[in-house]
């Protein structure tokens, strides 16, 4: 466990391998340390790593760097999750760019069976405020996991609002785990670690640079089920997280404010551009999720199909006859077929009327 750790994060630490590049390199090798075991040659002729990326991983030597974040993980009881470990957030793993090591404090579920992202404004309004604290107020299910950024305004009011209604809630760092920004938000941080978890993919000794802002919005935006910007003026983070829920095809919804509001502009421009669907309240909102009541375990009932299917289209089926519905993400995961193979077979299926397709990208059997 701790030399395959070693390499792992030493692959993220590889000048010119970004996650993209590690993620493809690990379906070719299966594990960090075999990439840096592999010949140049072989390296070479890999599309999308070629000569540079192949003296990349060759020429390096900085292992003594995962060494002191292992010792770091290991005094401060923090864990892993390598892209191919099994606890890895299911959500992510359909984001191209999804993280390829992350690390955590903390007792969250991050494959529960809810999740939502919430982002604003850093200077938020007094309604601004109201309608976050009213909104996770409402959120009443237990199973429902609060995710933001910990930034000031918005974020921090959704994360307290969390904490308060006793929902787990998830705040995603910009930085590593050995410091928290902005340092006012240390109480709180503290307070997530026992109800919930910090959640980031940068080593200790990481400043949160500005650079480093939108590569944690691409978790926040990915390892959730939908996005909801409550208030937002037209520039910054909230924007660029609902552009990339948009992108991981995650459902995006947003709160509308005045039209003479600056606050608003951002939430009012994706609702009039058709990037985020209007909802007025949480409720509104769990009933376009179909999150109004709780999943209950039903008894499973074989059934019997009296039409032809495609083999892409039996495993689909095979997999939703153990569920009374299904959510996306949930079918890449068990399926172990491509994004688009899947939607090709629920289309196909929906055309067949074998399967409906329900709001919040959940499918259920006829």
């Amino acid at each position: 466990m701790h030399n395959d750790l070693l390499y792992q994060i030493a692959l993220t630490l590889v000048p010119n391998i970004g996650d993209v590049h590690a993620k493809a390199l690990i379906e070719i090798y299966g594990d960090a340390q075999s990439i840096f075991k592999a010949k140049r040659k072989e390296l070479d002729a890999i599309e999308g790593i070629g000569t540079v990326r192949a003296k990349s991983i060759k020429d390096f030597t900085d292992f003594s760097s995962s060494e002191e974040e292992i010792k770091f993980i290991e005094k401060y009881k923090i864990t892993s999750l390598f892209i191919t470990d099994e606890n890895y957030p299911k959500r992510l793993l359909n984001c191209y760019d999804s993280p390829a090591l992350l690390y955590y404090r903390g007792n969250a579920d991050l494959n529960t069976s809810r999740i939502v992202s919430i982002v604003g404004t850093r200077n938020n309004s007094d309604y601004g405020k109201m309608v976050c604290e009213k909104f996770v107020e409402d959120l009443q299910s237990d199973n429902i996991l609060v995710v933001s950024g910990l930034a000031f305004g918005i974020d921090t009011i959704a994360h307290k609002a969390a904490l308060k209604n006793n929902l787990q809630t998830v705040a995603v760092l910009a930085h590593g785990l050995d410091r928290i920004y902005p340092q006012q938000n240390k109480t709180l941080a503290k307070q997530i670690t026992e109800q919930g978890s910090l959640l980031t993919d940068f080593i200790s000794n990481t400043n949160p640079d500005k650079q480093n802002f939108p590569k944690r919005n691409r978790i926040v935006a990915g390892i959730c089920d939908a996005v909801i910007v409550l208030e937002s003026g037209k520039k910054g983070g909230s924007l660029i997280t609902a552009e990339l829920g948009n992108s991981y095809n995650k459902d995006v919804f947003a709160i509308p404010g005045r039209a003479t509001d600056t606050k608003s502009e951002g939430c009012n421009y994706l609702i009039k551009n058709n990037k985020a669907a209007l909802i007025n309240s949480a409720q509104d909102f769990l009933e376009m999720m179909n999150w109004t009541s709780m999943p209950k375990p039903t008894a499973k009932k074989q059934r019997e199909l009296f039409i032809e299917l495609s083999p892409d289209e039996k495993i689909i089926v095979d997999i939703m006859q153990q569920h009374d519905s299904i959510q996306i993400d949930e079918l890449y995961f068990k399926s172990g077929l491509s994004s688009s193979e899947v939607a090709t077979a629920l289309l196909m299926l929906e055309m067949q009327g074998v399967i409906l397709s329900l709001p919040g990208k959940v499918y259920k059997l006829v």
